[in-house]
Formats: structure tokens, sequence, C-alpha cells
């Protein structure tokens, strides 16, 4: 007697799709690779994740390769300097990831002796590591039958079974079917292949539907248009926030800094002085504001977008000699590329310098 599989027919043909069409990317253990018994590196799964969440593959892939250049395992990047991340991740964004990502190395060097949990659910005990994340670990290092569901997993999975229900109430019915269809075997690679599937083909823009495994079962496909899902609560407008920074440069060729604190809005990060600000109010907008008298002279305003609102940042400029202060330093110009200044600082900077 020949025994039943119990894997969905959806996930088989993805699966085959997969084995043809699969992306190759550093952090990725590829089906000819798996075939000849090479498994994921829980570590590579687990910083690609953190670092590909709200951020493009193109992007992430030169950092990817220079974390793994400067710090080969977990314990490595354990063992790390705070501002060694903060600097190698600048220019990354959601800067809360960086600080979640050295929490979780010392975690997992500390108390498992560097090494990864391998079920969600002790995943899940670690610091920065949610419900995505664990489950991402889980089946792509460990083979566990865990639901993955990001961006391109909800695109996919709300046009095959045209579910109408808005984002984000959606969420849990999504999460439902992506377990239903997960299948015991191979979970990490069919994880893989619906993100890839997203990502290639049930694109959000003019989707390639002739090219889908899912075609022929795809209710968007039979009864509507893809275009119009993921279904989406309408968007509030993001209120807009002003501020001043404070671009400083002495005859020596170097700049005042000072780092922001640890907690709150691009915690722990290097800055040049700015007014107080946040998502709910103003920071003082005017050179009286600066951290000390100097001929301050407006160069500009620059525009930075964060996830929920939108800064406009007035910039002043003086050439000052080096004033001590407590909270800053004077760093040379040269070294910039080395210190944790998130794009919006290097913005300021730019624009400060672009009128000397």
């Amino acid at each position: 007697m020949i025994a039943k599989t119990t894997q969905p027919p959806e996930a088989a043909r993805l699966l085959a799709w997969y084995d043809r069409h699969h992306r190759d990317l550093p952090w990725r253990v590829s089906p000819p690779m798996r075939a000849r018994g090479i498994k994921a590196d829980p570590y590579h799964v687990w910083l690609s994740e953190v670092m590909l969440q709200q951020t493009t593959v193109t992007a992430v892939k030169p950092y990817f390769a220079k974390f793994l250049a400067l710090w080969p395992t977990v314990s490595d990047l354990a063992a790390a300097p705070t501002e060694a991340v903060m600097a190698a991740w600048a220019g990354l964004g959601y800067y809360a990831r960086a600080r979640n990502l050295k929490k979780c190395a010392e975690a997992v060097d500390r108390d498992h002796g560097g090494r990864f949990p391998e079920t969600e659910a002790a995943l899940k005990s670690l610091p920065g590591i949610g419900d995505y994340t664990a489950a991402a670990v889980a089946a792509i290092a460990f083979d566990e039958q865990a639901a993955v569901m990001d961006g391109n997993v909800e695109r996919v999975i709300s046009r095959y079974y045209a579910i109408s229900e808005p984002l984000p109430g959606s969420k849990p019915a999504m999460k439902a079917k992506v377990a239903a269809l997960t299948p015991a075997e191979r979970p990490g690679d069919f994880a893989q292949a619906m993100m890839d599937l997203g990502a290639t083909i049930c694109t959000p823009k003019r989707p390639a539907c002739a090219l889908c495994p899912f075609r022929a079962e795809c209710r968007a496909l039979g009864e509507s248009d893809p275009e119009l899902f993921p279904v989406k609560a309408a968007k509030k407008d993001k209120p807009v926030r002003r501020a001043a920074a404070f671009v400083a440069c002495s005859p020596q060729g170097r700049i005042l800094l000072r780092r922001r604190p640890e907690t709150g809005l691009l915690g722990g990060m290097t800055e040049v002085p700015v007014t107080h600000f946040t998502s709910r109010r103003d920071g003082e907008t005017s050179p009286d504001a600066a951290p000390f008298p100097a001929a301050w002279q407006p160069r500009g305003t620059v525009i930075h977008v964060f996830t929920h609102f939108e800064l406009r940042l007035d910039v002043y400029g003086a050439e000052t000699p080096e004033t001590p202060l407590a909270d800053g330093w004077w760093e040379p110009l040269a070294n910039l590329d080395a210190q944790a200044l998130p794009s919006v600082m290097k913005k300021a900077i730019e624009a400060a310098m672009s009128r000397v």
C-alpha cells in the first residue's frame, strides 16, 4: 500500500517551480546545495532576515557581506563594541534593528553557547526576534514546519484566496492559510519559494501571472484583478515636523559630533547637534538654539521621511574654533565614513559642506 502524502498540491507545484527558478542570494542555501547535504547557517539566516525587514535585497547585500567580514560568527558579533556595530549599520535605516541585533547576539552567545535555539518558540524568547523572524529561522535553518509570512507572502496569499479584508486585520487569516499550505518536508524551501514568487512573479504592479505556478487556482486572477490585493486600509497623512541641525567645522578640518541617547528615535547613533524633536512635536529652528555662539549661516533645508512622520531639518553651518562640549567631540572629516551617522545626518552634513 502506498502511503498518502500530506504535502498540499500547491506546495508541490511551488517547490518544483522554486527548484528551477530560485534566486541565488548570498545568505541562502540553494536546492542543489541542499541536495548535497549543505545546511543553512542559522546565523546567516537570522542576520539576513533582520536586515531585510523593510529593506530591499539590493540594499542588504553589501551590508550582509560587510557584517560577515567583520564578525564571521554570532559570538564575534556579540563581542563587538556597540559603536562599531552601529557604525557598520549606518545607512541601512530602522536603527532599532541594529541595537536589537547586538542584544540578540549577546543573548545567543551568553545563554546558548553561541548556538541559536532550534524551535520557533525558543527563538521568540530572544531579544528583538518577533513572529516573522522566529518562523523564518526555524523553517529555513532548522526545517521546522513554521508558517513564514512577510510582505511578499502576504501579497501571494491574499491574491491566491482573494482575501478582501484590509490589512492589517486580515493578517491572522493569511497566516492560517500559509500554515495550512506549509509542508512538513522542505518547509524552509517553501518559505523561500513564497518569498521569491512574490518578489519576481506576483509583484505589486504588473504581476507576471502567465508564469505563476498558482495561476490556475488564483481567485484574484480568475474573479478580479490581482493588483487589487492585498487590500490595504487608507493611509493617514504623515505629520511634518521641523528642527534645526548645526554643522560646525574647525580650521583643523574636524566636525563637531555627539551621540544620541541609547533609547528613542535613532538611539545610540552619531549626530551633528540638532534641536530636540519627536514624531509628535517640533524642535527649535532658530540659530539661537545652537550648542554655542558662532557665525551660524543658513545652509538650506533637508527633508527626511521616517516611518511615522516627515522631518524638515533647517541646516546651519559655521567655521569655528574647536569649542569643547561635554557631550560631543571633534571628528576629522576624513573619518566620517567610520561613524554611525544615519542618513538624515549625512544629508545635513552634505548640505552644510556643499555651501562651504
